[in-house]
């Protein structure tokens, strides 16, 4: 049971109460601060006849329109209904799963005004995977990720949809199967589920996760691909990178050499006195990927423990404030950035592969023993280029953009939601471009009479146990199928 509180989340713990899918609970210090901002601003809206932007007026270009306290129920619910505007293709659930708990952590700071019993009803959702069916079309990632955090809130109120025991069904019939009723939402608590920036950083989470783990196996597979291609090993010498010490190039080499340690391939004297840059540079290319991701992961931190809707209540200071939180560029610029960092993984890894199937260095052409009556590997590069290329096409900014929306009022916006969805693509393409890689690098170990080091003999025994050594012509897309699976399941960490 995780507890959520005022202590900071970062990714490590995320990405573990995510494996696990252990429960959430509302910490006595979350229950009394929802509580007490809630209880602030009901008394403010009693005694006082001041307008207060979404709270009594009405919302975007319509902010200066005051509504009677007697409408705010009816216009919060008004709010999360017609702001249900998503379309395209659905968010995948794990996505989904990090966004209501993003949700959660940010309503439970107590600076948003909303209920204790929704707060607890979005938990209860989480914890009985009870997940609203979201699109991935429509947040402009300004005024807070709108649409999608509609489509996240509609079930409080019984409509909308949602996935429970494998299906997709209407809330209301599961709200019945679970004996909730629907929630009646009070002055601001629909602005408060709809502003944010959960939906851009749900998928910031999910990806930061992925880019953590996918940057040890690039390291891996390229060690792989350095023995097999029969490398020299002076570009990994510590001394080298102490002298242009950045943190990532210094960490990647370090790497290579201890999952090289004790390779024979490794110790044989080579006649080549310097390899191609794919070979040669992956401390440079992967630690500037490391160095990303590190940045990249310290600005989704700091989102993930912030309050991010708006107006913001104070009740410490008696202040109730109207800003601008809900913007998402800091979120929008490192999703971007992310997905920059990781296509050049892919790049990298597509260009090893090309040099593997190449036949130089005594493996044969395409790796394949029957070259000619046989074309062995010759069209996984194909696909690794094609697969490379789009990534390249996708990392195209989407935070250079911006569209005025809401009759001028919101005149300039991050686009952080194209871009984390943009990324969630880029991440799918490089763990395929690594799992191609490294099909081809165990293939060209097998050509080699001495071994690599324990590390990487040991994975490589590992993926025979799916893969065998290819002897033929066969459906190769099927090893490429089996190749993915191996990577997304192995324990990669026990290699580090």
């Amino acid at each position: 049971m995780h507890q959520i509180s005022s202590q900071l989340l970062n990714i490590e713990v995320l990405g573990k109460l995510l494996a696990e899918k252990d429960h959430l609970s509302l910490s006595d210090e979350s229950r009394e601060a929802i509580v007490n901002c809630y209880n602030f601003l009901h008394k403010k809206i009693d005694n006082s006849d001041q307008s207060y932007y979404g709270i009594n007026t009405g919302f975007g270009s319509l902010c200066n329109i005051k509504i009677d306290n007697q409408q705010l129920e009816e216009l919060q619910a008004n709010l999360v209904k017609s702001h249900a505007c998503g379309i395209g293709d659905l968010v995948p659930q794990e996505v989904v799963r990090i966004i209501l708990l993003l949700k959660i952590q940010s309503l439970s700071l107590g600076h948003s005004a909303i209920s204790l019993p929704i707060v607890q009803r979005l938990t209860d959702m989480y914890n009985e995977n009870v997940l609203p069916v979201l699109y991935q079309m429509g947040s402009l990632g300004a005024s807070g990720d709108l649409a999608p955090l509609a489509h996240l809130s509609l079930p409080l109120l019984g409509e909308g949809e949602v996935y429970y025991n494998g299906q997709r069904l209407k809330s209301d019939v599961v709200l019945k199967e679970k004996g909730w009723e629907p929630i009646r939402l009070q002055a601001k608590e629909g602005l408060a589920l709809l502003n944010g920036t959960q939906f851009s950083t749900g998928y910031g989470v999910w990806a930061t996760v992925k880019a953590l783990r996918l940057s040890k196996w690039a390291d891996l597979i390229a060690a792989m691909s350095i023995d097999a291609f029969a490398c020299v090993t002076s570009p990994f010498d510590d001394r080298l990178h102490q002298i242009r010490a950045h943190e990532g190039q210094i960490q990647t080499a370090a790497n290579i050499r201890r999952l090289l340690k004790g390779s024979s391939l490794a110790d044989v004297p080579k006649n080549t006195v310097q390899d191609p840059y794919a070979f040669r540079c992956v401390p440079q290319v992967h630690g500037a990927t490391k160095d990303t991701i590190n940045h990249v992961q310290k600005v989704i931190e700091t989102e993930i423990n912030s309050v991010t809707d708006n107006p913001n209540i104070f009740p410490d200071s008696d202040a109730i404030i109207s800003g601008g939180n809900f913007h998402a560029q800091p979120v929008a610029l490192v999703l971007d950035f992310l997905a920059i960092g990781l296509s050049e993984l892919g790049s990298i890894s597509e260009r090893r592969l090309y040099q593997l199937i190449s036949g130089q260095r005594d493996l044969p052409l395409f790796l394949t023993p029957m070259s000619g009556l046989h074309s062995g590997l010759m069209i996984t590069q194909y696909t690794a280029a094609s697969i490379a290329s789009q990534n390249k096409q996708l990392c195209m900014p989407a935070s250079v953009d911006s569209i005025i929306s809401c009759n001028g009022q919101e005149d300039h916006v991050s686009m952080a939601a194209n871009a984390g969805t943009k990324l969630y693509k880029v991440v799918e393409n490089v763990e395929r471009l690594l799992a191609i890689e490294l099909l081809a690098a165990a293939q060209a170990l097998s050509f080699r009479d001495l071994p690599s080091s324990a590390i990487v003999e040991k994975v490589v025994g590992e993926f025979r146990k799916l893969v065998p050594v290819m002897e033929s012509d066969h459906v190769f897309g099927e090893d490429m199928a089996k190749a993915l699976s191996f990577v997304q399941s192995y324990d990669i960490d026990a290699s580090f």
